[in-house]
């Protein structure tokens, strides 16, 4: 019980200090202004889209969050691309900071274990990015409020709700993988640097090499094989699902995220919308995948954290 109780002691002094840095750094509010402006340019330019459309739309608030316009993104692409960025700036030098001002050794012989140490920077990250991000959401709702008029639906803020938590796991994933390489490098440049290339990679590259290696694994021909085992090596990347969450939540429409057959189109109503739950049903996989990333990148970091020397 002693230990218990000096763990959670240690974890919230780390996780207060963190998340104080954080939010009081110049890094912080360069990421923040960065993110700011870029996304209030697409919903200003999805708001001047979205008057043109003369059409009833049940869900025309959601389309905030997804209508672009030339030649800018919508919102939904820029948080995609923006995201990453804020959790890797956060994270890349949560660690080997501390072994390059010599702090660890002081920081370790007080009351403050190592799992905690490494857990409070953590949640320090993802609460600092959690609150950036839930500014950016209400100020996006409230922007639609008075540019369009019209106040959006229960369901509509259920969902957007939920695209708001599901960023937020976006963004865990990314800072728990520049955590890992933060702990792996001693060099904050080169572990800034091994995260945005695998993020480059898993968000650009990726996409585009998994059909072929789905060709190559699918010797046989079989399309309808070969199209299952490509999406499967696209959901590799975090990009990927995050981009078919949106794809579900946001797209009130959308059935399916593979493959559609007959089977599945039999008493269905094409056009009409699907309710929450089966909405959030669909995504559930790729929900899961998120979190589950989340986790194994963590622990990865945790075990190799675990095993490695502190000196003075």
């Amino acid at each position: 019980m002693r230990r218990e109780g000096s763990a959670l002691h240690g974890l919230g002094v780390v996780v207060l200090k963190e998340l104080s840095d954080h939010l009081t750094s110049a890094r912080m509010r360069v990421l923040e202004w960065l993110v700011v402006l870029t996304a209030l340019a697409a919903v200003y330019a999805a708001i001047t889209e979205i008057r043109q459309v003369t059409a009833q739309d049940p869900f025309l608030f959601l389309r905030l969050f997804t209508t672009a316009r030339e030649p800018l993104p919508s919102f939904v692409g820029f948080l995609s691309f923006l995201v990453p960025l804020m959790a890797i700036g956060l994270g890349f030098d949560a660690v080997n900071s501390e072994h390059n001002r010599r702090t660890l050794s002081r920081i370790l012989s007080q009351p403050i274990y190592r799992d905690a140490l490494l857990f409070g920077k953590y949640l320090a990250g993802l609460a600092t990015m959690s609150v950036s991000l839930t500014v950016l959401w209400l100020l996006l709702i409230g922007l639609g409020l008075i540019m369009l008029g019209v106040p959006p639906s229960g369901e509509e803020m259920a969902r957007a709700f939920i695209f708001l938590l599901v960023t937020i796991a976006y963004a865990g994933v990314w800072l728990a993988l520049a955590m890992l390489f933060s702990v792996l490098f001693r060099s904050a440049a080169t572990a800034a640097l091994v995260t945005l290339g695998i993020w480059l990679f898993l968000a650009v590259i990726w996409p585009s090499l998994s059909p072929a290696l789905a060709t190559a694994l699918v010797p046989s021909g079989d399309q309808a094989t070969t199209i299952i085992t490509a999406q499967m090596l696209a959901r590799l990347s975090p990009s990927t699902l995050f981009g078919e969450i949106v794809l579900a939540i946001l797209h009130p429409t959308t059935r399916t995220l593979g493959p559609v057959y007959l089977d599945q189109l039999q008493g269905a109503v094409m056009g009409a919308p699907l309710p929450l739950s089966q909405s959030v049903l669909v995504a559930w996989p790729q929900i899961v995948g998120l979190i589950a990333a989340s986790i194994l990148l963590f622990v990865g970091g945790y075990i190799a954290f675990q095993r490695q020397e502190v000196r003075a």
